[in-house]
């Protein structure tokens, strides 16, 4: 799981960074593959390997030679030393006359093949189930079979080559299996469909049968024309210095942005300026939940003043998206700031409940009113609410101990008192848990520091919201997957969508399959489901040269964005639940400046999609570079309207 890139036209050298720098790494960003090969293993040839086939060009069932040195995702090495298969263009050596012939691999009195040194046998790749090998039935020539041209016992020259190229696919594929199953997946979990994100793969495996997914059908409709143009723009403001600006929002009739100390809302298709909220200092941090045309915010109560140059991000305000004004704003006092404002990290907005977390404890207010729920309170076991997750649930994540150790505990809230309903013990080894969603419960963790790479995941949990009973812990090693979770924040969660029982990720970029351009970087979206923690078998492909993430629900589809390539615009697809067919819904323009834009603001807020448009925005606004001369956006938005 990498992070995304630095913002553009930064020199180099670390910026000076506000609060919330962006993750590191961008959408497309190549990146070193893993060790071993990627691929889903090839259907065998009808009538099992082995059974004769028309010869392709280049000789007679001659597979792709791989590319020079380092093999290549899907080709294993070639076995070495006495006794080796021979290629398709290699037959098994004619025996001396008056010695018995030598049987082949695959007939009975020999040994089964086996992989290269170190390579495990023929595991089942992404989402794949494990194939049973087809049985060869005896041929003329074979022990067992009838006797042919071959002679009695004897195998003829051509079915020599014909088992020479089956032993040769049957070690392709199983160097192609390798990759998604060298991490340590359990075949086990691979027992539902394949599909390949385009057909097939229903509930059950197979074809879906007119199975419909479990959150029903969805309400985004395929435009006449799926082509989309830019509908407008927002400049990136002209700033001194760098500043944050986190927070987009949408609804029926207005998009929402933050800018510098202000939230400006747009007409939702036109792009025209409807209103603009002033803010007294800079914004910190925003929900990325939207009730009632309603959100939430946190900023400074100032701008900074040689007097005071960090003013702390202590006030809680609510707008109104469509109305265009701010209506209560709230700070609060206690446990052990004294007289002095809590400060906050993060707020969300929980079934009607705006909740704030930070270093000093949490504290919640009516959505609607602004009247304060709960606060901040000093504990006997140093315990305190980090942040909280919203959404249709409100869940906080819980520390209590000194810093060296430290226990976590994930509580679902009554939003309205913030009594515990149910309570789930983190294990040993996590200090910070992030929501990602609270109905279902599923927590992510960096359990141990293991993860490696940044990107705050090692496992999920999938807890019941009701019992606090853990469901099921799914591993998720950070070198196959490509989610990411701020560590620190509770609810910072990004490229992962959970519905229908299952969690949508998607896989880290690696290199698919050659062609006549050369390799291409490709990634896909899988499921788990959520009880089992076991791969549902489907798969979205993002293809060539294309990185594919989860973005919302709808309903039971998955709305899914394809990152821009050379001469390729981006696209946004939406996925059946059941089947996983995907239906294109928008391609974005193919033109340089504009995917050079798009491929940067992909990986910087989420993204909103909504009746043929598709929002991006960034939430980190830098000084101009003076090296680069290009066109910087804080939004930009594509329409097939």
């Amino acid at each position: 799981m990498t992070q995304p890139p630095p913002p553009p036209n930064q020199p180099p050298g670390p910026p000076s960074e506000p609060p919330g720098p962006p993750p590191q790494g961008g959408f497309g960003a190549p990146q070193d593959p893993p060790s071993g090969g990627f691929g889903a293993p090839q259907d065998p040839p009808p009538g099992g390997f082995g059974a004769p086939q028309d010869p392709p060009s280049g000789g007679f069932g001659a597979p792709t030679p791989p590319p020079q040195g380092t093999p290549a995702y899907g080709y294993p090495q070639a076995p070495q030393g006495p006794g080796a298969p021979q290629g398709p263009g290699g037959p098994a050596p004619v025996p001396p006359p008056g010695q018995p012939a030598t049987p082949a691999y695959g007939y009975p009195g020999q040994p089964p093949v086996q992989p290269p040194p170190g390579m495990p046998g023929q595991p089942p790749a992404y989402g794949y189930p494990t194939a049973p090998m087809h049985q060869m039935a005896p041929q003329p020539g074979m022990p067992g079979g009838p006797a042919g041209q071959g002679g009695r016992g004897r195998l003829s020259a051509q079915m020599k080559i014909i088992i020479a190229a089956a032993v040769a696919v049957a070690l392709i594929v199983g160097a192609g299996a390798w990759y998604a199953t060298s991490k340590g997946d359990d075949p086990a979990e691979n027992t539902a469909n394949s599909s390949t994100g385009t057909s097939g793969g229903g509930e059950n495996g197979g074809d879906d049968g007119g199975a419909k997914a479990p959150d029903g059908a969805g309400k985004e409709k395929v435009p006449a024309n799926t082509q989309a143009k830019v509908a407008f723009s927002v400049p990136a403001p002209v700033v001194a210095d760098t500043v944050t600006a986190t927070g987009s929002w949408l609804t029926d009739k207005t998009y929402a942005k933050s800018g510098v100390n202000e939230v400006v809302g747009y007409d939702a298709a036109k792009g025209t300026k409807l209103w603009t909220v002033p803010l007294p200092g800079e914004l910190c941090a925003a929900s990325r939940h939207v009730k009632d045309n309603k959100t939430a915010v946190v900023f400074q109560p100032s701008k900074p003043t040689p007097q005071n140059k960090y003013p702390g991000c202590s006030e809680v305000g609510v707008f109104d998206l469509d109305a265009g004004k701010m209506l209560w704003t709230k700070s609060v006092t206690g446990a052990t700031r004294g007289e002095r404002k809590v400060t906050w990290d993060e707020v969300t907005i929980g079934a009607g409940t705006v909740a704030a977390g930070g270093m000093y404890g949490g504290a919640a207010w009516d959505l609607a009113t602004g009247k304060e729920l709960w606060r901040p309170q000093e504990n006997a076991e140093n315990c305190r609410d980090m942040g909280y997750g919203g959404g249709e649930g409100l869940v906080a994540a819980r520390k209590c101990g000194d810093i060296d150790n430290p226990t976590v505990t994930i509580q679902n809230l009554n939003p309205v008192t913030g009594a515990p309903l149910s309570s789930y013990k983190m294990p040993p080894g996590v200090e910070y848990a992030s929501v990602v969603s609270t109905k279902p419960l599923v927590v992510a963790a960096d359990v141990g520091d293991t993860a490696g790479d940044g990107s705050g995941i090692s496992d999920f949990f999938s807890i019941d919201e009701n019992t606090g009973k853990l469901k099921v812990k799914i591993a998720a090693d950070a070198d196959r997957y490509a989610a990411e979770c701020k560590s620190t924040s509770v609810e910072k969660c990004e490229k992962l969508v959970v519905g229908n029982g299952r969690l949508y990720l998607p896989t880290e970029q690696h290199e698919g399959s050659g062609s006549d351009s050369g390799p291409s970087r490709v990634n896909e979206v899988v499921a788990f489901d959520l009880t089992t923690g076991q791969l549902t078998g489907q798969r979205l492909d993002s293809g060539k040269h294309r990185e594919v993430i989860p973005v919302r629900m709808d309903g039971g589809n998955l709305i899914a964005y394809k990152s821009p390539a050379y001469e390729i615009g981006g696209q946004v697809v939406s996925v059946d639940g059941a089947s996983f067919k995907e239906t294109v819904l928008l391609n974005t323009p193919v033109e340089r400046s504009i995917n050079n834009a798009e491929q940067t603001l992909s990986d910087r807020e989420a993204l909103l999609y909504r009746d043929g448009r598709l929002y991006m925005g960034d939430y980190f606004i830098s000084k101009p570079s003076t090296v680069v001369k290009e066109t910087r956006y804080l939004a930009l938005v594509f329409t097939t309207q």
